[in-house]
């Protein structure tokens, strides 16, 4: 079985305990959070908060999520970037571990492969010392959105606690095809993110389009049946699903997300797994 997420993108920096809170009414497993919120789009008028800044909080939201049993499945916040020591993301593990997480989502915004390897290698010790897990994002920021790139910085990390992130948008909508996903050893797939889109862009850019407009799935043009029919077992499947046209009309949060879980759920409890001889 794969447990079902939502992830912070979805709720446009709702704090956490609220998220979590939400999470346990649609009946969900867990969520991805940040230590702070997104800035530049608030459409439901949530407060300000931090969890670096405040202890209370972070004992909240263990509370929360102790009492509800919706987990923490993966925190962000967490980048290669050319002329940043990635050292420098000590205090932010600590928090991730005190909070009682277990994985971090990273990202690259270095095109430079080696580096990248090397950035991610580092940040997967680090973390490692903490018992935390890594999963790279496939993305568009850094040089590893297609398969082959992927696999490349999987292997030259070489960290039994590192994997990939593969967010079915940025996969599909960045060349890969769902034959390579099929391909892919699951040993190498750590955490999935699942939305729907377009085939064709519908955004001046493309980061526009991924940032605040998904589309629950089902309601798009991406092959998820046979997607999640090659999911790894027991990964998480955590919805990334922002809907600013939605908010923008006054719909709230729990109105916005809701459907997207159901759809999310009916399509992983009809799938027909891959068998043996299969795919």
């Amino acid at each position: 079985m794969n447990e079902l997420g939502i992830e912070r993108l979805c709720a446009f920096g709702m704090p956490p305990v609220d998220f979590v809170e939400l999470a346990a009414d649609l009946g969900c497993d867990c969520v991805g959070i940040g230590l702070a919120p997104m800035q530049g789009f608030n459409p439901d008028n949530h407060p300000d908060w931090s969890l670096r800044d405040s202890p209370a909080l972070r004992r909240e939201l263990r509370a929360a999520t102790r009492d509800s049993g919706v987990r923490i499945s993966i925190v962000e916040g967490f980048a290669v970037a050319p002329g940043h020591d990635v050292r420098s993301f000590a205090g932010d593990l600590d928090l991730v571990r005190e909070l009682g997480a277990d994985r971090i989502a990273c990202v690259s915004l270095d095109q430079d492969l080696e580096r990248t390897i090397d950035g991610f290698r580092v940040l997967a010790e680090m973390a490692a010392e903490r018992g935390l897990l890594v999963s790279a994002e496939m993305g568009s920021l850094g040089p590893y959105g297609l398969v082959d790139p992927a696999l490349a910085v999987e292997r030259g990390v070489a960290m039994s606690n590192f994997s990939l992130l593969v967010d079915a948008m940025h996969f599909f909508r960045l060349g890969n095809t769902i034959e390579q996903f099929a391909a892919m050893d699951p040993a190498v797939i750590g955490y999935v993110q699942l939305c729907d889109a377009p085939c064709e862009p519908r955004f001046e850019t493309y980061m526009e389009e991924a940032m605040y407009e998904r589309m629950a799935p089902g309601d798009g043009e991406l092959p998820l049946r046979e997607f999640v029919r090659f999911l790894p077992d027991e990964i998480v499947v955590s919805l990334e699903i922002p809907m600013r046209s939605l908010a923008e009309k006054g719909m709230g949060p729990r109105e916005r997300i809701a459907p997207c879980v159901e759809a999310a759920r009916a399509m992983l409890e009809g799938r027909v797994r891959r068998g043996p001889s299969s795919g």
